[in-house]
């Protein structure tokens, strides 16, 4: 079992430390945890690393659990900062480094190394530490041995670079920045590949000082494309290109530093890191944050997120109830015959009291009469006598005898006077719905729901009821990506079609800012010389979190945050596919984010697929049909067809995404029976 750290305390608002111990004595019992209570302090009481303990945990010397705990860490609980102790020696049941290995992505040679290093100067027995440092999503993993010294100096040694790392995994880039700027004041030049968002722009073009000259850095530098910001050896050529406007005299009004209408200068290669689709999801649920609070009527509630919990102001039942239809009698009396005095029916109240040798007839949820304790199923009596030609039960007889309280609801059996019957972030369905009317909570207080703008870019498009022209085609991907975000239960407001100039993309955006909290376009993203919305993007002080995530379909997907945070702005690619696919895995679960859902992910299920399918070396997500077949609990998944990202009947009856991995040297292919990820995007 986890164990919350740090009771009692605030909310961290820094990095969110997890610290798992791996030992079989201490998860047994027999020895103190010592090691973990030493990193705790150092964090907690000595402030060695401005982040918060959220979570500590003991496991024993077992690869499946320390795996399964790092994954938990990493993909659920989104931990910043997981620090190990124990498990990296020599024994046979020292497995940490590798159960570490099984879930990192990418390794931190530069952390381990720097372990290593000033561990062999204090002892030379540190070269039998086995240490693994990584990367998993957005969380950083350390090993640290299992001892209260050892564990304590490696993590002192790492400390220096763990905030940098931290900030650089959540792309913070205001601390990323102010970093950068106290190294080059010590005359370190940063590498433009180590650089994100406005960091990379500041000091763009500067060499000064001493300089890590990578190849994916010196390209970048040279070729000078920072998000639209020109470089010096790119303004050289526009003021001496024979083509080009000394006296910047445009015919065309342009926004920013760059002049998109010069086409033959425009960048080559994109400025922007790729990133995986783990760490852009990362990126964009820091950003989604949950929206203000509304009161909201019970009928207009269904499928909100509480805002705050719901408590009974009555006891339900209100009165001492029956359960069963029979009579109402005193248990006392045990079995035999009984005079009738009348009845009690739901919704009235019963005239007269039960007394000894005397019932009165009942039915279910019906209040119980004064006098009576016990509840007598019609089914367990006999008619003795009656009257008005069988209208009037005058006696029965009591075939078994009652229990005191038997059959007998209690008051507030069912919810007491007080009782949370739904709590904060909790979804509003028929069920919660049917427990607010019972209560009497008619207006409740809910999240907001985020007001989502759909546009589409081109000049090549057309609406879908116009007739086709030379060079044209229909407009889907506002069709579709409305349905989404309508299925959903998002409002929506269709921006329409934005012609491809600056011009137009910045007006069309500005007012839309004014209506929406998320607006989605697709198409002019990528690296055509008319996809110019990460160009008016800047013009408009957007913040670009990302602009190309490793992924197949959607390697172009940019997000970007607007007026402080408070808008989010997505740029989906133009392909039909893409864009679907891309508003799956982002969108949807930042609107769900949004709206107070605590589990804004998508649904993820396995699969068995039905056919070989060859590996590309990017993530794929492959359209797919679920069928289930008789008595096999694992669904099979066959494939759409041609999964071209341009085909959009590659969507047609597709309800899940096949979540399929890259290529590599061991792995080429998939087999026909391979149990795979798949997706929900659709009903089952």
């Amino acid at each position: 079992m986890d164990s919350p750290a740090g009771t009692g305390q605030k909310k961290p608002t820094t990095t969110q430390i997890g610290i798992l111990t791996v030992s079989d004595r201490c998860f047994r019992n027999e020895a103190i945890d010592e090691s973990s209570k030493n990193l705790y302090s150092l964090i907690k009481d000595q402030h060695l690393l401005p982040g918060n303990v959220v979570v500590t945990k003991i496991v024993p010397d077992d690869w499946d659990q320390i795996k399964a705990t790092l994954v938990e860490w990493s993909d659920m609980r989104r931990l910043n900062l997981i620090l190990t102790t124990g498990g990296t020696g020599f024994s046979p049941r020292d497995v940490t480094p590798e159960a570490t290995k099984a879930v990192l992505e990418k390794e931190a040679l530069g952390m381990t190394l720097a372990m290593l290093k000033q561990s062999l100067e204090v002892t030379p027995l540190a070269m039998l530490s086995r240490l693994v440092c990584g990367i998993r999503g957005s969380t950083l993993i350390i090993n640290l041995p299992g001892s209260v010294k050892a564990s304590e100096e490696c993590l002192r040694f790492v400390s220096p670079g763990i905030p940098h790392a931290v900030d650089l995994l959540q792309n913070k880039t205001e601390r990323i920045q102010t970093t950068h700027d106290a190294l080059q004041s010590k005359g370190v030049e940063i590498p433009t590949s180590f650089k994100s968002g406005h960091a990379a722009q500041k000091d763009h073009g500067q060499h000064t000082g001493h300089h890590h000259d990578f190849p994916e850095s010196r390209q970048l530098r040279d070729q000078g494309h920072h998000h639209g910001h020109r470089h010096h050896h790119e303004e050289h050529h526009f003021k001496h290109h024979p083509h080009g406007n000394q006296h910047g005299e445009h015919h065309h009004h342009t926004h920013g530093h760059r002049d998109v209408n010069r086409v033959a200068y425009r960048p080559r290669q994109s400025p922007y890191p790729m990133i995986s689709v783990e760490e852009a999801l990362g990126i964009v649920l820091e950003h989604a944050q949950p929206l203000e609070t509304e009161t909201v009527h019970l009928r207009e509630c269904l499928g909100r997120f509480l805002a705050d919990s719901v408590y009974a102001i009555d006891p339900l039942p209100p009165f001492p109830a029956s359960i069963k239809d029979g009579y109402a009698v005193l248990a006392a009396d045990g079995a035999g015959n009984r005079l009738v005095i009348g009845d009690s029916t739901a919704g009235s109240v019963p005239k007269g009291a039960v007394t000894s040798g005397y019932c009165m007839r009942i039915n279910t949820g019906a209040p119980l009469p004064v006098g009576a304790d016990s509840v007598v199923q019609v089914e367990d009596t006999l008619l003795v006598k009656d009257a008005d030609d069988g209208r009037t039960e005058v006696e029965i007889k009591i075939m078994v005898a009652p229990k005191h309280g038997q059959d007998i609801r209690s008051v507030g059996s069912d919810i007491a006077k007080g009782e949370q019957v739904l709590e904060k972030s909790q979804k509003i369905g028929p069920s919660e719905l049917g427990i607010l009317a019972t209560v009497g909570a008619v207006r409740v207080t809910c999240y907001k729901l985020p007001v989502v703008g759909v546009m589409s870019t081109g000049n090549e498009l057309l609406e879908p009821d116009e007739a086709l022209q030379e060079g044209k085609i229909r407009d889907s991907n506002r069709t579709a990506l409305i349905a989404q975000v309508l299925e959903q239960g998002f409002p929506v407001l269709d921006l329409g079609v934005a012609e491809d100039t600056t011009e137009a993309l910045f007006m069309k955006l500005k007012e839309s800012l004014r209506k929406c909290d998320v607006i989605v376009t697709s198409g002019g993203v990528s690296m055509g010389d008319k996809d110019l919305l990460k160009h008016v993007l800047t013009d408009l002080g957007a913040d670009i979190k990302f602009g190309r995530v490793f992924m197949k379909p959607g390697k172009p997907t940019a997000f970007a945050t607007l007026e402080k945070g408070r808008k989010l702005f997505f740029g989906l690619p133009g392909n039909p596919v893409s864009a679907v696919v891309t508003c799956n895995l982002y969108v949807i679960p930042a609107l769900n984010k949004m709206a107070g859902n605590l589990c804004p992910w998508r649904t993820v299920i396995k699969a068995r697929i039905d056919e070989q399918v060859h590996l590309d070396p990017r993530p794929e997500y492959h359209r797919a049909v679920l069928t289930w077949q008789e008595n096999d609990p694992i669904p099979k998944a066959t494939r759409t067809g041609n999964q071209m990202s341009s085909r959009l009947l590659s969507m047609r009856t597709a309800n899940v995404l096949l979540v399929l991995p890259p290529k590599s040297m061991e792995v080429q292919t998939i087999d026909s029976g391979t149990l795979v990820d798949a997706m929900v995007i659709g009903r089952l």
